[in-house]
């Protein structure tokens, strides 16, 4: 199977929020994340459980811990590329709706305008 192609979403303001967020969390943390995001560009929609799960309308999450304390990244499928949306760090089993809304409203405006909303590295 041919890698899917991972982009970052991006605010129309120019922000990136997952890679924002990489920046705040602990190095190990970071590496495991990363390391979830290269698993996604590995195996694509072939990706399962435990290391990813469908949360809702079409919403991913990658799923890495470390020290009892669980990181998300939530991401969607645009074709055959998984657009990452999203983060969040959460002491419970699921992700909080609020999370989950703004994923679906972010999946929303890339769908309106990809290449507006697609994170291109300088």
């Amino acid at each position: 199977m041919p890698n899917t192609r991972v982009v970052f979403y991006q605010e129309s303001d120019g922000t990136v929020p997952v890679l924002d967020w990489l920046d705040t969390i602990p190095k190990k943390a970071r590496l495991k994340c990363i390391r979830k995001i290269e698993r996604l560009r590995e195996e694509g929609h072939q990706l399962r459980r435990p290391e990813a799960d469908l949360l809702r309308d079409k919403i991913y999450e990658l799923r890495a811990s470390l020290q009892g304390v669980h990181y998300r990244i939530l991401y969607f499928f645009h074709g055959n590329v998984a657009a990452v949306l999203s983060h969040g760090i959460i002491k419970e089993d699921c992700v909080p709706p609020v999370e989950i809304d703004r994923a679906i409203q972010r999946r929303n405006n890339f769908v309106l305008s990809p290449k507006t909303h697609i994170y291109e590295e300088k």
